[in-house]
Parts: C-alpha cells; structure tokens; sequence
C-alpha cells in the first residue's frame, strides 16, 4: 500500500510519453470492455480545457485517456492510501498530487501551467470513487477553469465497476463515455462570501451537467433538477442505460 508520503512526490510524466500509453490504454479497454464514446465532438480541437468526470469505479482514469485519447494531467488526491496492485497506474502514467485538507500553492501553480501550456486538466470533482451516484462537487474545477481562464468540459464513465471482475469470469462489460458541451469559464468577484457562492453555484451547474451524461439512476443528489434535460438537448443525445450485474453478496 503506498500512502501520502509517496503520492505527493508523483508528478505528470512527459506528454510524448502520455500520448504513447494513450495507445496502451486504447489496447487494454478495447480487451477488457465492449466501449462506446459518445459526444466526443464537444472536445476542444485546441487550447486548454479542464475535463470533469463523476467517479465511479477505480479503473475510470484508463477509460478516461481512452475517452479523451489525448495526454491527460491527472489531478489526484494525495492524502490517501492507495493498494498496491493499483499503483501501477499513477507511476507509470503520474499526476499532480492534491492534498484536498491543506491545498497547496505549488499544486495550484502546476494545475495553471498545464492549462497556460494549452494543456488538459483532468480531475473527478467529487475528490474519489463515490459508489454509484453523483455526489456534491469540490470547488478545484471551477477554481482551476476560472484562474486558468479555460472552459470546463463535463463527461461521464459508467459500466467500469465491473470490468475487470468481470474479465475474469470471461465477460467483457458495456462501458459507456459520453463526453458533454463545453461550459464556462467564468469570472469570479466579489466579497469571499459572494465567491464562495458564485463557486457553489457553478459547481451544482457542472455536476448537473454531468447528470446530464448519466442514466437517471446514477443521478444521485441531483436527481430532481429540472435543468438536466435542458444540458441533455445542449448535448444533442441522451445517457444510454445499460444493464448492471448485481455484486454477489
């Protein structure tokens, strides 16, 4: 198990050589899943953007660099521990570690070099892997899309929980990206409190954005807005529902 001490001291490997693991992920999800990306047209052609994705399984940040097939920085955080035969992944592939209880300056000046070399921002705004359902945001996407001056895009990953379990068993899951219309960004004055809301705010318009990308029962808190079927038309398609194996008790 690799704790915090270790985390903190990973950062993004170079983009050559995250664009040629792109090519080792498009392999190993093509082998362990049947996937569909869906909206992948909303992808900015250039520039920066900041990537926003609900977090549902631990395997999403390789469905992710598939979704995306471009080179991704990782957001992620470090005060955590994490399994071994899961660290693979951050140390090959690496990330901008984050404490989320003591935020660090110098992980907010590496998140806004990225965005001011054109770069994507990769993060899953809920913090870390949620269950099933959408939960409330952390304010680092829009803080980072608001100082980095960069729109947020918002996506979705579901059908992952089961993959590699699955793979085992000689099934191959549905997994299912969709990738959403490009918001923001947006300016940010006033009081601390005034900020503060305008932060809340927008963060309730992205998660609902990404709803908007989900099966309804994968709505969580968020599943009476009505504004999620107005980002659904934005979108131009609707979440394909997929089946769910039930986990053996």
């Amino acid at each position: 198990m690799a704790g915090p001490e270790f985390l903190k001291t990973l950062s993004p490997r170079p983009e050559w050589w995250r664009y040629l693991l792109g090519y080792a992920s498009l392999l190993l999800c093509s082998a362990t899943a049947r996937i569909k990306v869906t909206g992948k047209w909303h992808l900015p052609k250039k520039g920066p953007c900041v990537i926003a994705c609900n977090h549902f399984s631990y395997y999403d940040p390789l469905y992710f660099t598939y979704g995306v097939q471009k080179p991704l920085n990782f957001i992620a955080a470090s005060d955590q521990n994490v399994e071994w035969y899961f660290m693979w992944a951050p140390i090959i592939y690496g990330w901008i570690p984050v404490d989320r209880k003591r935020l660090a300056p110098s992980a907010i000046k590496k998140a806004i070099q990225v965005l001011k070399r054109g770069e994507i921002l990769s993060i899953f705004p809920e913090g870390m892997q949620t269950g099933r359902a959408l939960q409330k945001p952390r304010n680092g996407a829009v803080f980072l899309s608001t100082v980095g001056k960069a729109p947020i895009v918002p996506m979705s990953i579901y059908g992952a929980e089961n993959a590699w379990e699955d793979l085992f068993r000689g099934v191959r899951s549905r997994v299912r990206i969709n990738i959403g219309k490009p918001f923001g960004p947006f300016e940010i004055k006033g009081t601390k409190q005034e900020k503060d809301s305008i932060l809340r705010e927008t963060g309730r318009q992205l998660m609902c954005r990404i709803a908007a990308l989900l099966p309804e029962e994968s709505h969580g808190i968020y599943q009476s807005e009505p504004s999620i079927r107005t980002y659904q038309l934005e979108n131009g398609f609707l979440p394909e529902a997929i089946g769910r194996r039930t986990p053996k008790k």
